[in-house]
């Protein structure tokens, strides 16, 4: 939104920045994969909390001092997205060390719900701080929530998992490392399909992102707060998914939940490029498919996440988290710039929409797959 209200930034520039903010995943992804497992999570957490807040800023500081450009946009995107890729990596690595892996689900439905309910609050928050601040303003708002952040990852009192001694021992190479993990995850069939869908939805999913903003700014016409107020939506439906996906695993079984779940997803992504008319009709389509695909999104990730937590070596989890990371960070990049370049050729619309096509069809590698049967997760 910064880019797109205050710099004017072309689809072109737009897939730039969605690509660096993207990118960074291949870089950190490869270079921590092995560190993640022999080092305690806890203070990786809070040290990028701090990083990015940072990094965030500079960006008003810059707008005060009238130096603000689409360089240190690009730069920011890249620092902040190389963080948070880290972040991630951690924290998927440092919840199974936490609670009982039987406990997984709940916990991972857990953090769902309360990323939903920062979806709900954020982005509606953030479009009016958007429109009484500007956009590099409002920026210091969202670094303060990483120090938000840093705080209450600073109260957690429950001891973590030692490091394994063998992790601790090996002698770091980031080849080695990621070789393992990539024959962790290629060896079993439960998350090899998970893996593959996972590529296709970067690749699909980062062409679409960067072009939403501008298609629902500039095509449509709704005001950053109108369009805060629609994305909010989206937070309902990510809360009804993380509330609903444990019920629905356990009455249809993991790997049905995430194959339903995940094609529904990106059915909902096709309404969006029909969106037309004036402002109120148009974002009346939004709401819909954020909240039906936001819905679906989370119901497919929770059990997805659970089961790799579950069936991966604990003291692999780091690796291969990093793994997945750097390859979806890969197809990100190239549908961010792709994406970009088709929406200032063929037009934003029809791009919006192929995208949402392989989106959709991406859930195929798990319909392939043993997970399409009920009992194939256990």
């Amino acid at each position: 939104m910064a880019a797109v209200l205050t710099m004017g930034a072309k689809p072109a520039e737009l897939g730039v920045l969605a690509a660096l903010t993207t990118g960074p995943a291949v870089i950190v992804g490869l270079v921590s994969a092995g560190w993640v497992d022999r080092l305690r999570r806890r203070p990786l957490l809070i040290g990028a909390d701090v990083v990015r807040a940072a990094i965030l800023l500079t960006i008003p500081l810059a707008a005060l001092l009238h130096r603000l450009s689409m360089v240190q946009l690009y730069l920011a995107a890249a620092l902040v997205g190389g963080t948070s890729v880290l972040f991630d990596i951690v924290d998927h690595a440092y919840l199974p060390g936490l609670i009982p892996r039987d406990c997984l689900m709940e916990g991972n439905g857990k953090l769902g719900a309360t990323e939903s309910l920062a979806e709900i609050g954020g982005p509606a928050l953030a479009g009016v701080l958007f429109q009484a601040l500007t956009a590099p303003f409002a920026i210091a708002a969202n670094a303060l929530t990483y120090l938000i952040s840093a705080a209450f990852l600073s109260g957690i009192r429950q001891r973590e998992l030692e490091p394994s001694a063998a992790a601790v021992d090996q002698r770091p190479s980031w080849r080695g490392d990621v070789a393992a993990a990539a024959a962790a995850i290629a060896a079993d069939p439960r998350v090899r399909p998970l893996f593959l869908m996972g590529l296709g939805q970067s690749l699909f999913g980062n062409a679409f992102a960067p072009l939403y903003v501008v298609f629902t700014i500039r095509t449509l016409h709704l005001t950053p707060t109108m369009l805060g107020a629609t994305i909010a939506v989206g937070g309902v439906g990510a809360l009804a998914g993380a509330i609903l996906a444990p019920g629905l695993s356990a009455r249809l079984g993991l790997g049905p939940t995430i194959i339903a779940a995940s094609f529904g997803s990106g059915a909902a992504a096709l309404l969006i490029p029909l969106a037309q008319g004036a402002p109120p009709l148009a974002m009346a389509v939004l709401m819909a498919a954020q909240l039906f695909g936001d819905s679906l999104a989370v119901a497919a990730n929770v059990p997805a996440v659970s089961l790799r937590q579950s069936v991966l070596p604990p003291e692999m989890l780091g690796r291969t988290a990093a793994v997945f990371r750097a390859s979806q960070g890969a197809m990100a990049v190239i549908g961010a710039i792709a994406g970009g370049i088709l929406g200032g050729t063929v037009g934003v619309r029809t791009t919006l929409a192929g995208a949402a096509v392989g989106l959709t069809l991406s859930a195929a590698f798990v319909l392939a797959s043993p997970l399409r049967r009920r009992g194939a997760s256990r």
